[in-house]
């Protein structure tokens, strides 16, 4: 297993969620493969590069709804898509076309008692979906991925009220480990 990096910079819920992804990415990718993680470099990206994963990231300016030719660079042999699917209107050409021979991505779990994320003044931050496994599993199989593993995990939220009581009992995440069919 790798050695995880991690960075106190972060508030305890994310690095909680970087380590719970990074310990999963561990169990299936090896460090000299090359990884193309959707979207900009993040402080994921970031800890994975420091934890000895090569990762490139797709352009800010990259809209991957319209343009998703970046993922059928044969350079790269798995695709990484940590909580960026839910983005985008229509993430099946993405995945369809996508060369890489090996997938890891993680998704927040629709809730029955929250309503759909929305930013309001950010037309980037918002979720067009939010999936159940089996919504997600059917994508991914129709995209030609055959799931290998996945695990759910519910948020480690410290916050006072019902929604983050319901929280520690519901799943939030969804991560799936696929490979090409």
């Amino acid at each position: 297993m790798k050695k995880i990096a991690s960075d106190s910079t972060y508030s305890s819920v994310a690095n909680w969620r970087f380590k719970k992804t990074l310990e999963f990415l561990s169990k299936h990718i090896e460090g000299d493969e090359k990884i193309l993680d959707l979207g900009p470099t993040n402080p994921l990206s970031k800890l994975m590069n420091t934890s000895g994963y090569q990762v490139d990231n797709t352009s800010v300016k990259t809209d991957l709804d319209l343009d998703f030719e970046v993922v059928k660079n044969e350079e790269y042999e798995i695709l990484t898509a940590f909580e960026i699917l839910e983005h985008l209107v229509s993430p099946f050409p993405l995945l369809y076309h996508s060369k890489a021979k090996k997938l890891v991505a993680s998704i927040p779990l629709k809730l029955w008692f929250a309503d759909a994320y929305w930013n309001e003044k950010d037309p980037y931050d918002r979720h067009y979906h939010e999936f159940e496994p089996r919504q997600f599993d059917m994508l991914l199989e129709k995209a030609g991925w055959e799931i290998k593993d996945s695990e759910q995990w519910k948020s480690t939220t410290k916050k006072i009220g019902f929604r983050p009581l319901l929280r520690r009992f519901t799943p939030r995440y969804y991560i799936v480990y696929c490979e090409r069919k």
